[in-house]
């Protein structure tokens, strides 16, 4: 059983990641542009990598389901696994591990990009599931040309029905960089999911780096197209938002989306 307590401190210990290649790096030797790289690629890993692959829909689907792989816009592939270690009567726990943005290097050379080492981030940690939609994380990951981090997440389940269900996500993250003239810095925030029945939902994210003095939000939304006993078909469309005092850190609400393929395995 999970309790308040136990959560409002998972609320201040949890995570997302994110992505830099160091061509990119390479090309923008300044800190002031080393920051900005750092935040263009760091805003999207709450979503894609966390939320949406730590945590299952239900207690059962953890029972059946050992991993997951699917595509993004640019034609990378992200992986997912996730494989029970300890089992209870109203807990699981997890061994979980995941690579992000992976690529072949004749997809790098075809987008101009030096080929690096296939992937954008990799990692792995533990996830405790509840039967009740609760669900804990700690995981680390390294990202080549960045560095490592350090994550922990947490999600409490307000509404958790076969029609509807809540949840509320908070994450910290903790980056090691190692770019010189960049320091140690956290990242944290959380956001408010809604689904219904499976088929549409809706979700409004805040991350903010207190580093860079900047805010990121999002307010997106989910339709499933299709869905089948090992693969899925979803629509993602929304709006996000970038807040600092550093007018290159400011971008206003522009829009984001794309499809998504997922293969479970």
């Amino acid at each position: 059983m999970f309790t308040v307590q136990f959560f409002v401190l998972a609320l201040f210990a949890s995570a997302h990641a994110r992505t830099i290649y160091l061509q990119e790096l390479e090309d923008h030797p300044s800190l002031i542009d080393v920051t900005s790289l750092v935040q263009e690629e760091y805003g999207d890993a709450l979503t894609d990598q966390h939320l949406e692959s730590v945590y299952p829909a239900n207690f059962n689907r953890v029972r059946r389901q050992l991993g997951s792989m699917s595509t993004n816009p640019d034609g990378s592939a992200n992986l997912n696994l996730k494989v029970p270690i300890v089992r209870g009567e109203s807990n699981v726990l997890s061994a979980v591990g995941s690579a992000s943005g992976i690529q072949s290097g004749d997809a790098f050379r075809a987008a101009g990009v030096k080929p690096g080492p296939g992937y954008s981030a990799a990692g792995g940690g533990l996830a405790l599931d509840n039967i009740n939609g609760h669900g804990l994380s700690v995981t680390g990951q390294h990202i080549p040309g960045l560095g490592n981090q350090a994550t922990a997440a947490g999600r409490l389940a307000l509404v958790n029905t076969p029609d509807h269900k809540l949840g509320a996500n908070a994450f910290v993250t903790r980056t090691m960089p190692n770019i010189p003239n960049l320091p140690n810095f956290n990242t944290h925030g959380g956001s408010l999911d809604y689904t219904f029945k499976d088929k549409i939902g809706g979700s409004l994210g805040m991350a903010h780096t207190d580093l860079f003095k900047k805010t990121d939000y999002s307010a997106m939304g989910n339709l499933n197209l299709f869905r089948g006993p090992s693969s899925s078909l979803d629509l993602n469309a929304g709006w996000t938002k970038s807040q600092s005092p550093i007018p290159a850190f400011n971008h206003n609400w522009a829009p984001q989306g794309g499809l998504k393929f997922t293969k479970f395995f």
